[in-house]
């Protein structure tokens, strides 16, 4: 039953994916179709980053009010409407107010899926399981890619699948038992969890430990926006932004951005290498999946920061030689080299790790507050990256690498410093260690 939930959960975010791999493989059929200028087309893309903070700030209390698996209902409703108004649409308003919507879901799913997946899983499992999230978001965008030659309006229908299976699935699966167990929902709690770790098994000591610790969190005052900041909230809080912050502004967002161009740069064919870098997503993140229980979250975070310093810097150093005319046949093998290591790099921890420790480690009296303010802080830097990529790169292109790199060295500070361990404990244990 937990594999199965966890599959149900991760339709959203196959959607996830699909919303995000939208707009690149359609940008000229629609441009043609609708006679969008450049700007107007420019507007439909990033409009979804616009929705996905709407969808970030308002997940987290609903989903606390209403449950994990009816947020995930409401929020599919979103991603419905958005793609059929994507499919439906004559001009650029109903297009705009399409990916507005899909936005939305795609911003709560960010949330509410990991989150899911966490209060669910057996300690054991929930690492993997909770990074499935990202393979399959990777996934998402991938096949995007890969089926991006169907017409425009046939490549929105495929995003009702998903929602779909999504929809469909709920029905099947139990809620999180820890969410029953915060509105005191006895009968309900038991059921669930009893489901979830099968009919035979004994569940008295996991119930117990949840009751105890919902207890403890009972007689702590209701989170509030100034309750986060006070000190014994304070360092989940930091954590959880602190990550969000670490994975946006390394410069993912505006290496993603400019991926095709230097491709293009470097003498490559530009599908082998869209597709070279969707599947070396894929296919190193679903690596990190099996590591992430058995290395641990930690040395994940510290590896992938390494490697994505050592990608930043190649790429800096090719387009140094490259503005200054030196080894122009060198230049172009050391961009892509540069690339693919820093997006592998980011694939195995950095992309998925930080939301397998954001659905850890906050209480969960204020878990959706927490949990919103930090997947707003994750999507306002990923347009703030995208937003000032090509900035930065008319003032200086390495320059702009070596920003990058100098970040993505402070966060690995940071992830010494600050972020704890959180394999093999159950999230009551996380709790205690962080509020010791």
């Amino acid at each position: 039953m937990v594999y199965l939930a966890t599959l149900v959960a991760v339709c959203g975010s196959y959607e996830f994916g699909a919303c995000a791999g939208y707009s690149s493989p359609t940008q000229s059929s629609i441009i043609q179709d609708l006679g969008l200028t450049t700007a107007e087309y420019s507007l439909f893309g990033s409009i979804l980053t616009f929705g996905a903070m709407i969808g970030a700030i308002t997940v987290g209390p609903l989903a606390d009010i209403v449950g994990r698996k009816w947020a995930m209902r409401v929020y599919s409703g979103f991603c419905v409407a958005g793609w059929l108004a994507i499919y439906f649409a004559q001009g650029a308003i109903l297009l705009d107010i399409g990916r507005l919507a899909g936005g939305c879901g795609m911003g709560a799913f960010s949330y509410v899926v990991p989150v899911y997946i966490a209060e669910i899983a057996p300690m054991e499992l929930r690492g993997a399981l909770t990074t499935l999230n990202q393979l399959i978001i990777c996934t998402g965008v991938s096949v995007s890619f890969l089926i991006g030659l169907v017409p425009w309006r046939t490549l929105a229908l495929t995003g009702l699948i998903p929602c779909a299976l999504l929809l469909l699935g709920l029905f099947f699966i139990p809620e999180s038992p820890r969410w029953l167990a915060k509105r005191e929902y006895q009968t309900e709690f038991e059921v669930s969890l009893q489901t979830l770790r099968g009919k035979d098994a004994d569940i008295s000591v996991e119930a117990a430990e949840i009751q105890n610790y919902i207890k403890e969190l009972d007689r702590l005052p209701k989170a509030s926006l100034q309750e986060l900041f006070q000190r014994r909230y304070l360092r989940s809080v930091i954590i959880g932004v602190g990550l969000m912050v670490c994975q946006q502004f390394g410069g993912i967002n505006g290496i993603c951005f400019y991926v095709s161009s230097i491709f293009e740069s470097a003498g490559f064919n530009l599908t082998i290498g869209t597709i070279i870098y969707a599947l070396l997503q894929v296919v190193i993140t679903a690596v990190g999946a099996t590591l992430v229980d058995k290395a641990g979250r930690k040395p994940l975070l510290l590896v992938s920061g390494t490697g994505l310093v050592i990608g930043c810097l190649l790429t800096a150093i090719s387009f140094y030689l490259k503005v200054h005319e030196l080894a122009s046949n060198t230049a172009p093998a050391l961009a892509v080299t540069g690339i693919l290591v820093y997006v592998s790099s980011f694939s195995i921890g950095m992309g998925a790790v930080p939301w397998v420790v954001m659905s850890e480690i906050y209480p969960i009296n204020i878990k959706g507050m927490a949990g919103s303010i930090a997947t707003l802080v994750s999507w306002f830097g990923a347009w703030l990256i995208s937003y000032t990529f090509n900035f930065l790169m008319d003032w200086s292109s390495y320059g702009t690498f070596i920003l990058y790199a100098v970040f993505n060295a402070l966060a690995i500070v940071f992830i010494v410093i600050v972020v704890p361990e959180t394999k093999g404990r159950t999230l009551e244990q996380i709790q205690a260690d962080i509020n010791a």
